[in-house]
């Protein structure tokens, strides 16, 4: 049913439950997968000229190859093979970065982990799975952390 399997990974606990629950449907379905890490913009609010931001950004960017890295690993512990594509936001919500990256590959399926989070902290820090499963035009598995 699913030949292009998307997951976007962050490094986080939930992301890998994520992984392992595409890789298990990607050997059911003997699909593709394509393992995605979004890069956001560093932005901060004190504008003290000493700080040296294409630094920060250049650290940000070197993790997420790193996450990337890891998963791919992951999933090459299996037998399978998969994409693997770092992604810049460029002041774009993440959320719409991996649903157009879905689109363009293209995906038959998004599996991404969700951290719950809720109250205050979902106000403050949003809720990148929701963003994805209000704007993709393709099924999304949510994966709860433990």
């Amino acid at each position: 049913m699913y030949q292009h399997i998307l997951v976007p990974v962050d490094g986080s606990a939930t992301s890998d439950r994520a992984l392992q629950e595409a890789i298990r449907l990607a050997r059911q379905q003997s699909a593709q997968l394509e393992l995605v890490h979004v890069v956001e913009d560093i932005r901060l609010l004190d504008s003290d000229s000493y700080i040296n931001y294409a630094e920060m950004q250049e650290t940000v960017r070197n993790s997420g190859k790193k996450t990337l890295a890891h998963a791919q690993m992951v999933v090459q512990l299996t037998g399978m093979g998969a994409e693997i594509n770092l992604l810049e936001a460029h002041g774009k919500r993440i959320a719409s970065i991996i649903v157009e990256e879905a689109e363009r590959w293209p995906a038959d399926l998004i599996v991404i982990g969700t951290h719950g989070r809720s109250g205050f902290s979902r106000v403050l820090f949003g809720s990148v799975a929701e963003g994805v499963v209000r704007t993709a035009h393709i099924p999304v598995l949510l994966i709860r952390g433990a």
